[in-house]
């Protein structure tokens, strides 16, 4: 966003409004932040040092933004949910720092009362992607162009989402999770996994991203030790539960551990449960 040669009303202290953005004397606006021309920041709205507003976002609701975060024009944050069970509970959108929401962004407020979508920190949110009500997205997601969350999905640090596809509600992505784009996302993608396909299915583990994060310099981690559950959970001949068993009993390590306890959540009463492998 290139706002340099922009002329802005600087009523607000510490603050730059363009004269042709609207932002409500209600709204709490800390130092460093930019409002571009033809934005619109409502009253209860809190936005924090360095953040810029692009122009002709929407920025309404309940809302908290953190600090040096970027959302470029068109984007729209707050908004009641899409969804026929909302009666008009004032509900929240929290979002953490130095995230960065491309163009045609959009995400919901959450639909009943008390509740939030939960936005984290260092995510890269692409053109057109949508984030459902009561969705908590952590930690350095990447999501890409005209990615569709719908309602209540939960998505773990570091996961890579591929363009082009939706998430179906309530289902729960893993740590790391690498998802290839125009994959139907029906069911849990557990931690370090590779998944594409319609129906999604499950490829292997996401070895690159592994090797990228520095996880590979942690005493405490053994992509041996991974592989081996890994192949003990979705390539034997055991149920999943029955394999639970058998790995839990084992040697693991912190990767492993962490599979594991994906994977008896998402086998649940009432959870999606996780994607099948590929034939």
């Amino acid at each position: 966003m290139d706002n340099k040669n922009a002329e802005f009303d600087n009523s607000f202290s510490g603050v730059k409004v363009h004269p042709n953005a609207f932002v409500d004397p209600l709204a709490e606006l800390h130092d460093g932040v930019i409002i571009s021309q033809g934005a619109i920041v409502g009253p209860n709205v809190t936005i924090g040092e360095g953040t810029e507003i692009g122009p002709n976002a929407v920025i309404t609701g309940r809302t908290q933004i953190g600090t040096n975060n970027k959302v470029f024009p068109n984007v729209f944050i707050g908004l009641d949910p899409q969804d026929l069970k909302y009666k008009g509970a004032s509900t929240e959108v929290i979002i953490g720092d130095n995230n960065t929401f491309r163009e045609c962004v959009t995400i919901n407020k959450a639909t009943d009362e008390g509740e939030k979508t939960i936005i984290g920190n260092n995510n890269l949110l692409m053109a057109y992607s949508h984030i459902g009500h009561n969705c908590e997205l952590a930690n350095g997601i990447v999501l890409s162009n005209s990615v569709q969350v719908a309602g209540h999905v939960k998505i773990e640090d570091k996961a890579i989402i591929g363009g082009c596809l939706g998430i179906h509600q309530f289902v729960h992505i893993g740590y790391l999770a690498m998802i290839g784009g125009m994959t139907r996302v029906d069911r849990d993608v557990p931690p370090f996994c590779l998944a594409e396909g319609h129906p999604g299915r499950l490829r292997g583990l996401n070895r690159i991203g592994i090797k990228r994060s520095g996880l590979m310099e942690n005493k405490d981690f053994d992509l041996k030790i991974l592989q081996s559950t890994w192949n003990l959970l979705f390539k034997s001949n055991n149920l999943i539960s029955e394999a639970l068993e058998i790995a839990i009993k084992r040697k693991l390590d912190i990767s492993s551990t962490k599979l594991c306890d994906f994977l008896k959540d998402s086998i649940l009463k009432e959870r999606r449960g996780p994607m099948p492998l590929i034939n």
